[in-house]
């Protein structure tokens, strides 16, 4: 190749240097911007990862630390309980009133462990005689508990009723043997409201192995982790149990996590550079987490070694193709810029011609596959739009249905409540078809024939729980019955209807819902004879979306103008009109989207698959 260079006469040359200073100056500029801008922003992007993982650890382990401290609220706060501690001495054993305080006493502490999966047992102590506790409570163990000497009870005693914290340790009060499970305990005085005195202690055990599970799952580099400690730098959790209950050792670190107030910080361990980061508990303790700093700083190095040396090989590439500009530079540059024009005029199907195996024939190879790869992206950018669109109405559908399950599982716990367990059973079958009917449809749309068969269901639950009847009078174009719609997208309006316009009337409702297709576009109708929209939520009629944004419609409603917004296209609506006594109707205008380039309408079948 070099023997080919030599044979290039002068301006070949000539041109050949001016190509290269031209190339290197800009090169060797950019690639040293390109450097610092590079390292600065991924550094950031590595800080803030390192922060967000703090932050959602200690959200998470709060999250544990309140259902603790709520337990411990309850129990502190139960009049019943309050008695029943204050009046254990007082009265005999075989007293009927002494017997129900200690059935209480054990079915309230039992009835709070398993509200909460974190709390495994919680106590009531008073004395070896009279304490209490929930599950495994032992007895024996608390004969050899001497509790006026621990030092939790004596912190209890000043904080006169607030919490006390301790470490994770072992539950020394459950169990038949040596109990190595481990609970991370809270604990305070129980007071007698009445008379504001002490009475007892209150003792809640958070499980220990979820907390340790929970730091496990948070990882920073390779080798580093997180960590728990009070406000004295005494570490409380830790994956560690040799560190638990020590003050931390580094004193470098000790000061960071005390006396700084900074979210993140660096210090030294050994001769070993480490970054570390610090989040504030619900309870007032931190979490901190620590890692080399070399584990997250060794990628960086390598990711900007290898820019550097990406940037060079394209440097050389540049000017091995400035050998041959010199002599072909006519011929193939004025074909390849007819077809740029071409391709900037919106044909991609242009392909360049020049077969050469030069450089220009690299280049016309080039562009034609940069041809093809725009081609594919096009397609990726119009398929990555209907899986956003997929997304979004996967994020609406995922609100409408706990608001659907909550509305029937009030209806069934009404008639539970007031001993209708006939009904009630009847309610239960009605739900359980109908949740075998949704069951039975895969994906995220239904035919409108499907959301009506649901719809007469589940008035079949409401009838149950108002002692009325709910006339549905539906009028079914044969033509829109397998119209594609969002699952549950004509229920919400059903059910506005019933307990916004005919449950308050007090009467039987009549629900009218017409369905049709009309030149390309499907018309819902759904019509009822409660009592009208309220004057404080009028806005709906004028506006769905100024109603939404006012806060005067709930999640319902909100659900069918989404779906709209959504897979809908242009001209498709959603329209409330109320007249005094003569209720409510509802009008759906709904259009196919189109979202192919040419024009063909957005194939909604697929989501049924």
């Amino acid at each position: 190749m070099i023997g080919s260079i030599k044979l290039f006469n002068r301006f070949a040359t000539k041109m050949i240097i001016a190509f290269v200073v031209v190339i290197l100056i800009p090169a060797l500029f950019t690639s040293a911007s390109f450097y610092m801008v590079a390292n600065r922003t991924v550094k950031d992007n590595v800080r803030e990862s390192s922060i967000q993982i703090a932050k959602q650890a200690a959200d998470s382990l709060s999250f544990i630390l309140n259902a603790g401290s709520d337990v411990s609220d309850q129990i502190y706060s139960d009049m019943r309980i309050q008695h029943a501690v204050s009046s254990s001495a007082l009265n005999n054993r075989n007293d009927r009133l002494w017997r129900e305080n200690e059935e209480y006493l054990k079915s309230a502490l039992n009835n709070m462990v398993y509200s909460s999966s974190f709390v495994n047992i919680v106590y009531v102590l008073k004395s070896k005689n009279n304490s209490w506790g929930s599950g495994t409570f032992s007895k024996v163990k608390l004969s050899r508990y001497e509790i006026h000497r621990q030092d939790w009870v004596k912190e209890a005693l000043i904080k006169n009723g607030s919490l006390v914290w301790m470490p994770l340790q072992n539950d020394q009060l459950s169990g038949g043997g040596d109990n190595t499970e481990l609970v991370l305990p809270l604990g305070r005085v129980l007071k007698d409201f009445e008379t504001m005195e002490n009475i007892g202690y209150i003792h809640v055990n958070i499980n220990g192995k979820k907390i340790i599970q929970n730091l496990q799952q948070m990882v920073l580099g390779e080798t580093g982790g997180f960590f728990v400690v009070n406000e004295e730098g005494r570490i409380m959790v830790d994956p560690n149990p040799e560190r638990i209950n020590t003050v931390v050792s580094n004193g470098d670190l000790l000061r960071n996590i005390t006396e700084n107030d900074a979210i993140e910080f660096e210090y030294a361990e050994g001769l070993v550079p480490h970054y570390g980061v610090k989040q504030r508990l619900s309870n007032g303790w931190l979490i901190v987490g620590t890692v080399p700093i070399h584990e997250i700083t060794d990628k960086l190095d390598a990711l900007h070694h290898n820019i550097l040396l990406s940037f060079a090989v394209f440097t050389l590439g540049g000017i091995l193709i400035g050998f041959v500009i010199a002599s072909r530079v006519t011929r193939p540059i004025k074909q390849l810029t007819r077809q740029m024009k071409l391709a900037q005029q919106g044909d991609l199907s242009v392909r360049t011609e020049v077969h050469s195996k030069d450089e220009f024939g690299l280049m016309s190879r080039q562009f034609n596959r940069m041809m093809s790869d725009i081609d594919l992206l096009m397609n990726q950018v119009a398929l990555e739009q209907r899986q956003k669109q997929d997304a979004e109405l996967r994020v609406v559908t995922h609100r409408i249905n706990p608001h659907f399950l909550f509305n029937t599982l009030s209806t069934l716990r009404w008639l539970i409540k007031y001993n209708q367990t006939d009904k009630a059973n009847e309610g239960i079958s009605a739900l359980i078809r109908l949740l075998d009917a949704n069951m039975g449809k895969k994906g995220h749309f239904v035919t409108i024939e499907e959301e009506l068969d649901i719809i007469e269901k589940y008035l079949a639950i409401l009838e149950l729980r108002y002692n009325n009847k709910f006339n549905l009078n539906i009028k079914l174009d044969p033509d829109a019955s397998q119209f594609l719609i969002p699952r549950m997208m004509i229920q919400p309006i059903v059910e506005n209807s019933i307990f916004h316009g005919i449950v308050p009337k007090g009467t039987d409702g009549e629900i009218d819902i017409e369905v049709q297709r009309q030149e390309g576009k499907i018309i819902i109708i759904v019509k009822d004879n409660g009592i009208g929209i309220l004057p404080e939520k009028q806005l709906v009629e004028k506006s769905i979306r100024e109603a939404i944004g006012a806060g005067q419609t709930g999640i319902g409603l909100r659900h069918v103008f989404e779906s709209i917004e959504l897979y809908f296209d242009r001209g498709s609506e959603f329209t409330l009109t109320s007249a005094d006594d003569e209720g409510t109707t509802a009008r759906l205008i709904l259009y196919s989207k189109a979202v192919a380039q040419g024009g063909e309408p957005y194939d909604t079948s697929r989501d049924r698959r």
